[in-house]
């Protein structure tokens, strides 16, 4: 198995919380088009197979590109890899794209999926994330996409916002419920570096992150999400039965991926590599160059078994102690064995069978949880 994601690092507006690579400059995204499908034969030998399961159109703002655009990206890919039978083939999508001509433009193309980049369906919140759709737009994109045939689809939703009360967030998710939206990302707010969001906070115009808030917000999610039968399969995924996203699904199986664009990542299982996040030197480097630029990471035996732990136990399925045993020597399987029954003692992991996983409350603390089991 294999995936492949297409960075489109082009936005409307930048998001306040948001740290990933776009510009909102459109200048440079014919160059960058062309790069991309000229890259994919440049990076053809990346994968250790040639057909691939999932693809995934990412950003930025993919929902960004005309059905011509993306059906001359999904061409190049088609004539270096080979594509699987019933293959998901996601597309992100900013709701107020979401028109229903823009919808019918897309019947032309072999997307099956969307992500809908919703984060709230409060114009409150939307306005403090300087979102460029309103809560409107984000009911009618959904209703449209839905009416449209588009049934396999995903909502991004975030919580921990100054502005989200906990009696909104439940709003929040009870409209999911309601639309019968089969599949949701939560995902709590983080203030990084560099983003507009951090900047207000240094400056004192508005309040930093109340964890106790986002914890409170991510116990009311797992508990709604449960009682509405949805799957808790990740920490912050959850679906219907049937509705598991396989691209994402497979990143934490550690599955390998190849990452097309500027700032788009890739994986192999034995090395890590990453793109130049520039437009303009990513086009130039393969239009006028013929070479993709990127650097490179050989993953050591300590990366990959750090790596194996931080993706499994932010799964449902957890961690399989004979998958450690198979692959990784002695010192590191007796570290954890030592660490995990200190965790589980303490109430932060559990035990089934093979499988070591995160509790409800290891769940609210996984990042420092998984910390606590990393080779050193």
């Amino acid at each position: 198995m294999a995936g492949i994601y297409v960075h489109i690092p082009f936005c409307k507006q930048a998001c306040s919380y948001c740290n990933f690579h776009f510009s909102t400059k459109l200048q440079t995204k014919e160059d960058v088009l062309a790069a991309i499908q000229q890259e994919v034969s440049l990076q053809a030998n990346y994968l250790p197979q040639r057909q691939i399961d999932t693809l995934y159109f990412g950003g930025g703002t993919p929902s960004i590109l005309q059905a011509h655009e993306i059906n001359a990206i999904v061409e190049a890919i088609q004539n270096t890899f080979s594509f699987a039978d019933d293959m998901e083939i996601t597309l992100e999508a900013n709701p107020d794209d979401l028109t229903g001509d823009k919808i019918k433009e897309l019947r032309s193309t072999p997307i099956n999926r969307f992500s809908i980049g919703i984060q709230s369906f409060r114009n409150t919140d939307l306005q403090f994330m300087n979102r460029p759709h309103t809560a409107h737009e984000a009911y009618q994109a959904i209703n449209k996409s839905q009416r449209a045939g588009y049934t396999n689809m995903t909502i991004d939703l975030i919580y921990g916002s100054p502005t989200l009360p906990d009696d909104a967030w439940r709003e929040n998710l009870h409209t999911v419920f309601e639309m019968g939206i089969p599949h949701i990302s939560a995902y709590a707010l983080t203030v990084e570096p560099g983003t507009a969001l951090n900047h207000w906070i240094e400056k004192g115009k508005v309040s930093g992150i109340d964890v106790e808030q986002a914890g409170r917000q991510l116990e009311l999610l797992m508990d709604e999400m449960a009682a509405n039968g949805y799957d808790h399969y990740e920490i912050s995924n959850f679906c219907k039965p049937g509705y598991r996203a396989q691209h994402n699904t497979n990143y934490w199986f550690n599955i390998p991926y190849l990452g097309l664009g500027a700032g788009a990542h890739s994986f192999n299982g034995t090395t890590r590599q990453w793109n130049v996040a520039n437009n303009v030197k990513y086009a130039k480097a393969i239009l006028h160059e013929g070479k993709v630029p990127f650097e490179r990471e050989t993953l050591s035996l300590k990366d990959r078994y750090n790596e194996t732990l931080l993706t499994s136990l932010r799964t449902k399925w957890g961690c399989h102690t004979g998958i450690l045993k198979a692959n990784f020597p002695d010192q590191y399987n007796n570290t954890f064995a030592k660490e995990s029954a200190r965790l589980l003692e303490q109430g932060l992991l559990q035990k089934e069978n093979d499988h070591i996983k995160l509790s409800r409350k290891g769940t609210l603390v996984a990042d420092s949880v998984i910390a606590d089991l990393f080779a050193e």
